[in-house]
């Protein structure tokens, strides 16, 4: 029986799992799956090699948390795999001022991360129950806590800053970033894919249903469009991104809305849906004829290229933007209207291979090369998990 390590990526809505075989110093990916839907319509598929190894809806009382989720993934993994899990390896959104690269999890750490919590409401929860039930069923497996706020914990001082009094900077109340595996990862892939742009000067989109961008820099971060939360920056799926702070004390003071009720609209009524009344799905959106659905999709693009802009005076120039994560990788149409409001900079993009999602995707005589770059954050993460429970001799 081969030694793996299993990936965890635990979301608010559903759970992302892989395991990778160790072969050498080798990772070699046998299974992907995800429990998606969660509390609406849970389903739970899995692929080993292109082979469906289970495609299985739940009813929602079945599964109606992320708890719920791991014990259903924990118990169809145990029946099925036949593997010696070494470790498992976890996306945990926030790592605070305490933790700038992945740690072994135990109760101290776990009761830290626990303290982050509303920092990043969303997700931090979501992340720490596959830890918690882990730990149940196999307390002495080790468990590594790899976080998306680590990348961007070299920043300089002046990226960090808010404009607010020095003692809350001390306190911890600072610009963290996000989405760190991810551009961990895509700036990894440059080196194989694009060597000649990998130690550049990059902004990196992230386009999901969380999103945000970053300034890189011989493979560092910068600058990120994310703040002291995952809330900040451009608009989401459901998340505003950023607002004036007076919307806030209006909706609390004249509005008399709770802050739980502000947060809960921030947080999940905001972004895409918000905008168009209709859907968070980019999909359903760029599908619908409904001038609502059309104006949250510019609305977003033009969000994206202003923070491109501004990301490049952080650099003091672009030599390459790239597209990653669901809607970065697989929209076209979203790419064109970006790159459409950045026209004015001498950026164009090749038709042909934008619709193809292309790794170079911009026009010749562009100005900035345009790329597109599958990310892999649970690689990322077994990499981590691997180097610390196997350190390299």
């Amino acid at each position: 029986m081969s030694d793996a390590i299993l990936v965890i990526n635990a979301g608010s809505s559903s759970i992302k799992f892989k395991l990778f075989r160790l072969v050498g110093e080798d990772l070699d990916l046998a299974i992907g799956g995800k429990l998606d839907g969660i509390g609406v319509r849970p389903r739970l598929t899995a692929r080993e090699q292109g082979k469906v190894l289970i495609d299985h809806a739940f009813g929602t009382e079945e599964v109606p948390d992320t708890h719920a989720a791991q014990v259903a993934i924990g118990n169809w993994l145990a029946q099925t795999v036949e593997a010696n899990i070494v470790a498992v390896g976890h996306r945990v959104v926030h790592g605070g001022l305490d933790y700038s690269k992945p740690v072994l999890v135990d109760d101290a750490v776990l009761d830290k991360l626990a303290s982050f919590i509303p920092l990043a409401p969303l997700h931090q929860l979501g992340n720490l129950d596959p830890i918690r039930e882990i730990r149940k069923r196999s307390p002495d497996l080790p468990q590594v806590a790899c976080f998306d706020t680590a990348f961007h914990r070299g920043h300089p001082e002046f990226a960090d800053r808010f404009p607010l009094p020095r003692f809350l900077y001390d306190e911890g109340v600072r610009r963290y970033g996000f989405h760190g595996l991810s551009y961990e990862y895509v700036s990894g892939a440059l080196k194989t894919l694009a060597p000649e742009l990998a130690d550049k000067r990059l902004v990196v989109a992230h386009l999901g249903s969380g999103a945000s961008l970053c300034a890189i820099e011989g493979g560092r971060s910068i600058e990120s469009t994310m703040g002291f939360t995952a809330l900040d920056g451009i608009p989401m799926g459901t998340r505003s991104g950023s607002l004036d702070p007076g919307v806030v004390l209006h909706l609390i003071e004249e509005k008399g809305m709770s802050p739980a009720e502000v947060g809960h609209m921030l947080y999940r009524d905001s972004g895409l849906a918000g905008l168009s009344g209709i859907s968070n799905d980019v999909r359903e959106l760029l599908a619908s004829p409904a001038p609502e659905a059309a104006f949250a999709i510019d609305f977003f693009c033009r969000r994206v290229a202003q923070s491109i802009a501004s990301l490049a005076v952080s650099l003091g120039g672009v030599d390459a933007i790239v597209f990653t994560a669901g809607i970065g990788e697989n929209a076209p149409a979203i790419r064109q209207k970006v790159i459409a409001g950045l026209a004015w900079a001498g950026l164009g993009l090749d038709p042909n291979a934008n619709d193809d999602n292309a790794l170079h995707i911009e026009a010749p005589g562009s100005r900035i090369a345009i790329l597109v770059v599958p990310t892999d954050e649970e690689k990322m993460i077994a990499r981590h998990t691997m180097r610390l429970v196997r350190p390299p001799t």
